[in-house]
């Protein structure tokens, strides 16, 4: 008889676990908190218009096209590749900025700021070209099971990287151009990934690599939750179930074997392997009681910036706007240094604009738009009383209507907004922070939270705060790697 594997949540981790265990032979069962599948990348559906929940855009595509060999199965949805990339706007700036993929036109956005950008940004890419290829296999997408593996793989990356994990994202920039937008734009990569350029370590260079040059971005034909409902779909075709509305709260265990977990109605799910899409660290601290993920052990780590986001329903069309569109302010480094922690006011914040129905129509009315506004802010650690959420929203709003002249307020037909509160129930993020742990030095690779179980020899762990991070091809890369452990415990896999 084949063995049976329980995935705890449906994010982009369990399912894509789902698919390729069940390519193997594996029965597979998967129960979800949720009222339906994808995790964050999910799908808010309100007054004739469509959002994406949280995810709006991917690099990195071919680890889709990885998935969909691995599991046997054909591609379940279409890529449309976004170029420009974004644009970014600066309070008090007339002008916006257009990130091309090209690098000719690219310059000539910076021209009068950045004197020889194109030689510049050349020798910039080449240097964080070489940090992704030389540590994508070594370190990406491996396994490690001691501390003297890890070290033995780190030793194989070539030591002339090895500076960059010492300093910051900000400092690498700052060597490398002169011109406060070009740095401030190029760091963007990191902040709006949940963390800072003055926090996140040089080596992550490599990021702006992967936008510009690597592979670029991407957005999915019909919205991104064509990418959940593809899998699922097959899933379905395979005889897999999902049980939604269905949370995990406690575990029956003895010795170094997990028994059964249970849910909140008190049954008992039970099977040979279990598979936890929720957070790793969270998962060993609230349901397993873990003294080493406590609370108060959590609390000390660095997680990645909790969100607020908006989903507005306008009844006009935008004009002259990009997919993926930031306003930024000119007090950078003040902002970014004190926002996590609650020590400036969010009266003026940094924000994220994306317009769904620019690419997907079916998003918005016609003659009406979708518009999703992310803000990144303190989490619950920091700012646990969000009952100012709405006053905040309103200021964002106020604030994209006067840069871009139009009263969005006025042409507001649907307006939801949530709150770190909200994304911490939703989901079990903890504290509400969006992308789930930092990518710290001491967060990286072995340092993570290990994808297979300390205590309990079948069970395993995917998705954002396990091996190897977060983001969505992160996270299907995650997904192989534990597909990986437990065939090798099987011993399906020398």
């Amino acid at each position: 008889m084949n063995k049976k594997v329980l995935v705890v949540g449906s994010g982009l981790g369990g399912l894509s676990t789902a698919l390729r265990l069940s390519a193997r032979g594996y029965q597979v069962e998967i129960v979800e908190k949720y009222h339906r599948a994808g995790g964050r990348l999910n799908l808010l559906e309100k007054d004739g218009f469509r959002w994406d929940l949280a995810p709006t855009f991917f690099s990195m595509s071919y680890e889709f096209d990885e998935l969909m060999r691995d599991s046997q199965m054909k591609m379940p949805f279409e890529f449309v590749e976004l170029d420009p990339l974004y644009s970014v706007h600066f309070d008090g700036d007339n002008r916006s900025y257009l990130i091309h993929k090209n690098l000719e036109k690219l310059a000539r956005e910076f021209a009068a700021l950045e004197p020889d950008f194109e030689a510049k940004m050349n020798r910039f890419l080449k240097s964080a070209g070489k940090i992704f290829h030389d540590t994508e296999g070594l370190i990406v997408k491996k396994n490690f099971d001691s501390l003297v593996g890890y070290l033995l793989s780190m030793a194989q990356v070539p030591w002339q990287h090895a500076p960059k994990m010492l300093t910051s994202m900000w400092s690498e920039l700052d060597k490398s151009f002169s011109s406060f937008e070009v740095k401030v734009i190029f760091s963007l990569v990191g902040f709006f990934l949940g963390s800072t350029p003055f926090d996140t370590p040089a080596v992550f260079k490599l990021l702006t690599y992967t936008e510009l040059q690597h592979d670029g971005y991407h957005n999915v034909k019909g919205g991104m939750y064509k990418i959940v409902e593809g899998i699922v779909d097959e899933l379905k075709r395979r005889n897999i179930e999902i049980h939604y509305n269905t949370e995990i709260v406690a575990a029956d265990y003895a010795a170094s074997k997990l028994h059964s977990l249970i849910d909140k109605g008190g049954r008992k799910w039970q099977a040979d392997h279990y598979v936890v899409n929720a957070d790793a660290a969270w998962f060993r601290g609230a349901i397993l009681n873990r003294a080493a993920f406590s609370e108060k052990k959590l609390d000390k780590m660095h997680w990645t910036m909790a969100p607020l986001t908006i989903y507005l329903g306008i009844n006009r069309k935008l004009d002259g706007y990009y997919h993926h569109n930031y306003y930024l302010r000119r007090n950078f480094k003040e902002y970014a240094g004190k926002i996590f922690k609650n020590s400036i006011g969010l009266d003026k914040p940094y924000y994220y604009l994306n317009i769904p129905s620019m690419h997907n129509p079916g998003y918005a009315p016609e003659g009406h738009e979708s518009l999703f506004i992310l803000c990144p802010v303190p989490d619950l650690r920091y700012k646990p009383d969000w009952s100012d959420a709405e006053q905040i929203a309103d200021g964002i709003v106020s604030d994209l209507s006067e840069r871009t002249g139009i009263d969005l307020a006025e042409a507001t037909v649907s307006r939801t907004v949530l709150s770190p509160v909200q994304w911490q129930s939703m989901f079990n993020l903890y504290k509400g922070s969006g992308l789930g742990l930092a990518h710290d030095l001491n967060q990286v690779g072995y340092f993570r939270p290990k994808n297979k179980d300390e205590v309990f020899r079948n069970l395993y762990y995917t998705g954002a705060s396990t091996t190897p991070g977060t983001g969505l091809p992160m996270v299907v890369i995650s997904s192989k790697l534990v597909t990986e452990r437990i065939l090798k415990d099987d011993g399906a896999l020398s």
